[in-house]
This record gives structure tokens, sequence and C-alpha cells, in this order.
């Protein structure tokens, strides 16, 4: 039985199927109202539901929960909690008739300037791949579709619509298209978004290597590929490549064009229905008839708020608690001050698209304070201009307010934008200037950030008794910032991005942003922990890093083998060895030694969080599969994974590995390496034929009789390993034999 949307493919007239691959307008695809075609409203929303209150592109939305940015939202290393998310986005988008939610962004966070970063999950695609196939699959139990983006190598803002990310397949494969092939095969999203530069000089919304050939072949997606706004560079290739719909619309010229094509037969009657099928398809899905619409949630403003707090509270990393500063004790606190103006009026949330307007709003400040015993003094300072710049007037003041207190807490941030990326890791001059000032005179002082990437803390670290990550926290963030100082609550968030000691560590820095139309990705797959890991450098925080105000102990690690290839169950118990009820986040890495092209020490494959009481300890189990194991081969084309041993690594963060162990897999069916005249004899030589062959020129061709030994008694060294095979050959005799009967040779014994 044909579905819906075939049937109304086969009433369409070409000019309606041309208005469909394109938006009606900024917000929403055409309908056609007299086959009772709907159109689909799609709204920006990361972290919370945009829905534009009079159209407008970058105008005023309507109220919505504002949760805390995707660089907090990863830090809370929390699957559940990010579904639970998901789900109350998706009943918000119901509230809101929104139908297309457009997010989650998945872009790797290659250098801590990426004015998108708190946008992003991570610099590790296993941890964004989980987090985003969690909020779509939260998303889309309330029939609420996602738009999974931006597709693909999408990492600066900088001459963001023509740049050109010249990254190599492999790296490609293995970094920046892993989270998106994860959340596909996973949550299977209703939509992609393409993103607005190109991929080794084609456009993404042209790249049909991208778009079609990977996305739907290799991946079997099955919504439909939309453009970003304004993405689009022509309009013809792009639906040819795989972008079935254009935003924002209406059609107009590109209409006229995608016209012309299909009149003069440049664009085949498949290619415009197929586009129009994927765009129908999700309209059909949206309607309910592809199964029944789940029952309405018990949903208010005020539980979104509450859940908002927890994935605040989950989601803030301490970073540093010298002599257990933190938590604070209220009835043993005569004095405190609390310094800086982001403390009275908060960084919630970065700014451009994602921006949204809060159903309600905390304030941290005020949050303190409720805190607080009624006896205690309670001193106020600005500390720096509403613009951040450094007052000297206000900085005097924060110093003197320091001095009167027992403990001080400095609020200090970072705004970022969309279409701007960072020119500095700095803070603000007049927040660095207050955070030096004030940590440099006062033994017990607490600094809070708010921020969506990696910042400089060279000038002050050392000096602050404890700092605490909060991120861009959403609205609730002030209650969840006040329980964790207090301890009401337990710090559970850890580090989803390594934060380097100086900007100049960072793997991208000789490469980013670009010049030129380009942005080389010269570090390849050395992005993040994996380059400081493998070029031993110490970063300020390690990936996976964060404190807490209990302690875990790790124990009794077993490797069970299960009857698929490759296949492994990693158990191992975590015991709260403290004094309070905590969660512990524990990471399970795999190393491959031995592997025959150059991988990362130790990459990250599973985690999992631990809520434990004082003493009580659980066992975690993790699963691992032959992916896990396997990195891509470009010369075999595809995913391969080599016998030998491995290493699996526990770890409380990248740098803290608790539990290891070797353990040796045997795969079979390994994919075969395409080999020619140019291949390197010592890659000839790991294959059966290659041997036998090159052993029978050395019988039958050789010339030299020490050559011909060596050859035969497998002492070849690396001067002839590492000629191609052809140079071989001609050097086995040097009258030219060889070289004339070389293709009969090539043909008979190689297969050439």
């Amino acid at each position: 039985m044909n579905s819906l949307a075939e049937k109304w493919l086969g009433q369409l007239t070409l000019d309606e199927k041309i208005s469909l691959v394109a938006g009606k307008d900024l917000w929403s695809t055409s309908a056609v109202d007299r086959l009772g075609i709907p159109s689909l409203n799609m709204n920006d929303g990361p972290h919370g539901v945009r829905k534009e209150q009079d159209g407008t592109l970058l105008g005023l939305s309507k109220p919505a929960t504002c949760f805390p940015t995707s660089s907090g939202l990863a830090s809370s290393w929390d699957i559940e909690l990010m579904e639970q998310i998901g789900v109350t986005l998706g009943q918000e988008c119901k509230q809101l008739d929104v139908q297309i939610l457009l997010g989650p962004g998945i872009n790797m966070k290659r250098s801590p300037l990426c004015g998108r970063n708190f946008e992003y999950y991570s610099e590790d695609p296993c941890l964004a791949g989980e987090m985003a196939a969690a909020f779509i699959i939260g998303v889309q139990s309330r029939n609420i579709g996602t738009s999974l983006k931006h597709f693909a190598c999408y990492n600066t803002e900088f001459e963001r619509m023509t740049i050109s990310s010249e990254v190599d397949e492999r790296t490609m494969r293995e970094i920046y298209l892993a989270a998106f092939e994860r959340a596909v095969k996973k949550a299977e999203p209703w939509s992609i978004m393409s993103s607005y530069n190109k991929i080794n000089g084609t456009y993404a919304s042209e790249n049909r290597l991208l778009l079609t050939d990977i996305l739907r072949g290799e991946w079997n997606f099955s919504g439909f590929v939309m453009s970003d706004w304004l993405a689009v560079n022509d309009r013809v290739k792009a639906l040819q490549a795989g972008l079935d719909l254009e935003m924002p619309g209406p059609a107009l010229s590109n209409g006229h064009k995608l016209k012309e094509a299909w009149q003069s037969g440049e664009l085949a009657v498949e290619t415009l229905d197929r586009a129009v099928l994927n765009v129908l398809s999700v309209v059909e899905k949206s309607l309910g008839s592809a199964g029944s619409a789940p029952d309405e949630l018990d949903w208010s403003f005020e539980q979104a708020h509450r859940l908002a707090r927890t994935a605040a509270e989950e989601s803030m990393v301490l970073l540093k608690n010298d002599n257990r500063l933190l938590p604070l004790e209220p009835s043993s606190l005569p004095s405190i001050a609390i310094i800086g103006r982001n403390a009275k009026y908060p960084l919630i949330q970065g700014g451009g698209s994602s921006n949204i307007n809060p159903s309600f709003l905390e304030i941290p400040f005020d949050e303190i304070v409720k805190m607080l015993d009624s006896g205690t003094q309670i001193i106020y300072a600005d500390g720096y201009d509403e613009d951040g710049a450094v007052n000297q007037g206000l900085l005097s003041e924060a110093v003197r307010a320091a001095l009167q207190a027992e403990v001080v807490l400095l609020f200090a941030g970072s705004a970022e934008l969309e279409g701007n990326d960072r020119e500095s890791m700095d803070l603000p001059a007049g927040h660095s200037a207050l955070l030096q000032a004030v940590a440099s005179i006062h033994k017990s002082c607490v600094v809070v950030l708010n921020n969506g990437s990696a910042v400089n803390m060279c000038g002050w670290i050392s000096d602050a008794s404890a700092v605490l990550e909060a991120w861009l926290p959403g609205q609730a963030g002030g209650s969840a910032l006040a329980r964790l100082l207090f301890g009401e609550a337990n710090p559970s968030g850890k580090l989803a991005e390594t934060f380097p000691v100086k900007l100049s560590d960072n793997p991208s820095y000789l490469n980013f942003p670009g010049d030129n139309g380009k942005t080389v990705y010269g570090e390849g797959l050395f992005i993040g922990y994996r380059y400081y890991d493998r070029k031993e450098i110490e970063p300020l925080f390690p990936f996976g890093y964060g404190l807490s105000y209990t302690s875990f102990d790790y124990t009794d690690l077993e490797v069970v083998r299960k009857p698929e290839e490759g296949s492994l169950a990693v158990s191992f118990k975590v015991t709260n060895t403290g004094s309070r009820c905590g969660k512990e986040i524990v990471q399970l890495y795999v190393s491959d030694p031995d592997c025959e092209l150059v991988r990362p020490d130790r990459e990250l494959k599973g985690f999992a969080k631990v809520e434990l009481s004082p003493g009580e300890t659980q066992t975690v189990t993790m699963q691992l599969e032959k992916r896990d194991f396997s990195y891509y081969h470009p010369a075999a084309g595809g995913w391969t994974a080599d016998s030998g041993d491995f290493v699996l690594s526990i770890g409380a963060s990248s740098r803290d590995i608790r539990l290891s162990m070797r353990v040796h897999i045997e795969f079979t069916g390994k994919t075969e390496i395409t080999l020619d005249a140019n291949s390197l004899l010592k890659q000839w030589l790991k294959t059966e034929r290659g041997l036998q062959a090159v052993r029978y020129l050395a019988e039958h061709v050789a010339e030299d009789e020490n050559l011909k030994e060596t050859i035969l008694a497998g002492k070849l060294r690396g001067f002839f390993l590492e000629m191609p095979l052809w140079r071989f050959i001609k050097l086995l005799s040097m009258d030219g034999t060889a070289e004339r009967w070389s293709d009969r040779m090539m043909e008979e014994l190689f297969g050439l």
C-alpha cells in the first residue's frame, strides 16, 4: 500500500513540487492546500525552543524554558537527563506549534575560539554522539522532529559561508562524521541540516559524497536534508547532490532555475520527486499517520524549570577546591563578599540563533542570599563595567569589599556569539583584572565562571582557592549554583573538552581559523585530548576531569568475551569512599598500540554516570563492539580492525586512569587493501600473494646473490621496504631484464 506521502506525490504539479523543496518563508515549509498538505513550522532549539513572536529572523521569541547550553549539558555526561530534556523540549514544541526543532548541534570543538562552541557538545565524537542521540530520542518521542546539525566539518565562524574545510578522509570519518553517524543510526532524526562551509572545495549543500553516498547510502538515513539558512549556493547542484529542502523560502529565483533545469533535462524527474517525497514523508510523520501520536504529558513551565535546575546542577564542574573550602557552611559564615556584575546580571546563554527568551530567570545573587543565615554580613561590588572593561574605581571597591569578608565569591565570564569567533581565550579585561586583584589578596576566594568553552586562567588560577565552572547554565543556573556552593547538591559534572594552559597548546593553533579561503585540519586525528596525550603536553584541566565533595575508588576490572566477533563486556566496581552522596562519571578508553596506521594513544568508547551513597559499591558494565576497535582505512575504503593486543583503560578522566587490562582479539574478514605497482614493498609483503611473488623474484630474477639471500631469509630492511614495487623489480636486474618483462611479471605474479 502506498503511503500518504506517495499518494500526495502522485497528485502534485511541477510547480507544487518545486514549492515543496523550499521554505514558504523564514520558518516553515510550503503547504499545498488543495491536497491537504500542511506546512511544517521549525525553530531553533539546541537548548530551548526559539519561536519568534513576529516571524523575524532574530527577533524576540516567545517565552520558553532556557536549559544550559550544549557545552554545559555535555559536561553532565548524563544520557537519561538528556533524554528527559528532549522530552520536555518536544512538549514545549507542541505548546508552541513547532513541528521541527533545529538541533542538536554536534560539531567537534576543534579550537576553543570557535564562536559557536557553546552550542556544541564536545571534542570527542563518542560523547557528542551519545548525548545527541539521547536528545533526539527524547524530542521525537513527542512526535516532534529534530534537525541534526551542522553537517559537516563546520568548526569556525570565520568566513563561514565560503571557507573550505580541508580535511583528509580518515580524519573526517573518525572525528568529524563519527558523532553524526552514531546519532543517525541510534536515533533516526527526522532531518539533517547541511552546513555553510565547503568541504575540500565543495559546498556542504552540494556535496554528494556527504549527503547521498555516506548519509543515505552508508548510514541509511531516511529523513530530509535541509540547508542552513541562506546556505544554498547552486540550487540545481544541491538538489542533485541530495539537499532536499532549501531554507528559508520562498523558492523564487531558485525555483525558476529548478524549473528550467527540469525542462532542459538537466534535472531528472526522479531527482526532484525523491526530494519532494523525503519532505512529504516527514510531513506525514508530523501528522501522526506513521503511528499514533503520544499522549500529552503533564507539563508546565514550572516543571520544566525544575528540570532546567537539575540540568544545571549536573553540568557544573568543580575544577579546584583547595583545603576543601567548598561546600560553604552558612552557620559558620559571619560574612561573605559577592563580587562581579554577573552575580546580579547573569550570563545564562550565548547569542545568535539559539538565544532563548526564558520563561523564568533566577539571579545568582538572590539565590545565594536565600542560603545564608540571617546574621551573615553580605557585601556586594560590581567589580567591572557592563561591557567588561577595567574600571579602576570599581576594581578598588571590589578589593575593599573582599578584605571585609570571610569568604569571597567572584563571578566572571565570557559572552559568546554566533557569527564571531573569539580573538583569544582571555576573559574580558575587567573580569581578568578583578580575578587577579582579589584572588591574590584573599585566602578564601571562590571563582564562578560563565563561559561556553575553555578560557585562560593563568593570571589567577594559582591564587584562587576554588573554581566552579558553571558554563552558560540557563534560566535556573542561579539556584543550581547556590545549591552546589552550599552543599545541598554535590558537583558531578566533568569536562567534555580539554582546557589547555594557553591557546598555543591547542592542536589547531597554527591552522585556525584559516586564510586564503581555506582552513586546514593539519592536526588530523589529533584533536583535543588525543593531541595532548600524544604530545605529552600537560593541560590545565584534562578531558573528563571534575572534582566532587566525596571520593571514589575503582576495583575488580573484568572482561567477558561475547559470542559476536570483537564484542566484550567490561565490568568493574566503583565505591564511594567519602562521607557524602555523590555521582561519579566513569570513562572507558581503548588503545591500539600495534595498529598498522597511526592511532591516538587512547580513545573514549564508553561512559556511565553512577550515583552512590557513602560506602556504597556498584558494579558498572560497559559493552564494546568490533567498531570500537576499528579505524577507517582510506586505502581499503572502509572500517577495519587489526588482530592483536588492545589496552582497555577505566579512568576518572583521560589523564586519571584507575584500572587497565591488555586483551588479545582476533578479527576475521579484514578489509583488503587495494595494492598496485606504486604500493610499497612492505605493503605487498604483508600479503601472502605478495610474499610468495617476491620470493619467486629472488629465486628467478635477482642477479645479486647477497640480495637474493636477504630476500629468501626474510631480512629485507627499510632501504628496500620503502620502495614502490615497480622500482624494486627494476632493481633486481640492473641489465634491464626485469624491466623488459616487468609488465608480464606484474600480471602473473601480482595480478596487476
